[in-house]
């Protein structure tokens, strides 16, 4: 349940203000059909941190512990670092007109945008740390995905104005940093 727990902290956090979250925005304001929308997002993310939980595990057998435990930790203390840089949704991530529908649309333009972000690659680091929780990993990842995109597709505007996304992200970098330090001194 830790597992779960954490990355479904983790991955909430790390997505305000991310460049899926503002994906996520832009679907909704150019569809205006949140239903399909947040599907798509649920089944892209399923998907992305599932193949990114495997990754993840596969590290974990592929390399020993000593290894794993600093560049888990380096990893960690990284993403804290990247956590503090804002993400933007440059013209070449927008979803232009599309003959898969609304659907298709968010499920190929979110799995595509999570390729390399950092909440993917949290999960391939929460997945190489909590190897035995593999399922609890990307269940928890997934639903820290949801809780961060579902409200802001329903929602939009309002709630992106309303959070003090600077301070999201210092909490987040925050958390990474601790974990990072875990993972380092063995606690």
């Amino acid at each position: 349940m830790e597992a779960f727990l954490v990355a479904t902290g983790v991955v909430a956090l790390a997505e305000m203000g991310d460049k899926t979250q503002l994906l996520a925005l832009l679907l909704a304001a150019r569809f205006r059909k949140p239903w399909p929308i947040v599907l798509g997002i649920l089944v892209a993310t399923i998907v992305n941190h599932a193949l990114a939980g495997a990754v993840g595990n596969y590290i974990t057998r592929w390399l020993g512990p000593e290894v794993l435990r600093w560049i888990l930790g380096g990893s960690f203390i990284a993403m804290a670092v990247w956590m503090l840089i804002p993400d933007k949704l440059d013209d070449d991530d927008a979803p232009g007109v599309s003959k898969f529908g609304v659907f298709g649309t968010t499920v190929i333009a979110f799995f595509l945008a999570e390729m390399g972000d950092k909440t993917q690659i949290a999960t391939v680091m929460l997945a190489a740390r909590f190897t035995q929780d593999y399922a609890w990993v990307v269940a928890g990842t997934t639903l820290g995905m949801m809780l961060a995109n579902a409200p802001v597709v329903w929602l939009g505007d309002k709630i992106v104005q309303r959070v003090p996304i600077k301070l999201v992200h210092g909490i987040s970098a925050a958390i990474f940093l601790v974990l990072g330090i875990i993972m380092i001194i063995g606690w």
